[in-house]
């Protein structure tokens, strides 16, 4: 009996310290992975950062090839395309289809596209009503409160279904005509500067 007690003991004072040097190499391994976690975290902050200098870096190239208007740059796309084709150009550029809020930046972008396309040239705005006739939303899918359709000549918008998109054109001195979303017009892209 007395030698089965001393067994056992001796067993006891040797899982003993494997079981403390088990539980203090559990404690480093989770500073250790707590570590890591934080190091992670530290290197994702900097290329957030990084690709956020870049972004401001390259709006910084697009305003001294475009125009800046207030915390807005416009730069003119180089090729006519469909509405959806340079919504998708500009998008990839990191911007969006031009879309003026107020009347100063629809003479601006005017001005711009007379100077960069001529006075004869037609471009998309960042305008479309193709989810609800008649509820002209911009790229975000806000309805617009801004709106300079062509209401002399002719009764603007006039295209039912079949014109779903908004052009600008020069024209008409910057009024907006509703048009079909497959024909090939110029664009602008509009970036926001922060």
């Amino acid at each position: 009996m007395e030698r089965r007690g001393a067994c056992l003991l001796v067993c006891l004072l040797c899982v003993v310290p494997t079981a403390t040097s088990q539980n203090a190499t559990e404690k480093k391994d989770a500073a250790n992975a707590e570590a890591i976690e934080e190091l992670k975290k530290q290197m994702d902050d900097i290329w957030k950062e990084l690709n956020l200098m870049k972004e401001q870096q390259a709006l910084q190239t697009v305003c001294l090839k475009g125009l800046k208007i207030h915390s807005k740059c416009f730069l003119a796309g180089n090729h006519r395309k469909n509405y959806h084709a340079a919504s998708e150009d500009c998008i990839a550029q990191g911007g969006t289809l031009s879309t003026p809020i107020k009347e100063e930046e629809n003479n601006a972008l005017l001005n711009y596209m007379f100077t960069t396309m001529g006075t004869e040239a037609q471009i998309w705005l960042g305008i479309n009503d193709m989810a609800n006739e008649g509820t002209w939303i911009d790229m975000t899918g806000t309805n617009i409160k801004y709106k300079n359709w062509e209401t002399e000549i002719t009764a603007q918008p006039d295209g039912d279904r079949a014109q779903n998109c908004v052009v600008l054109t020069g024209t008409s001195n910057g009024k907006w005509f509703d048009e079909n979303c497959r024909a090939e017009k110029r664009f602008i892209c509009e970036f926001n500067i922060v």
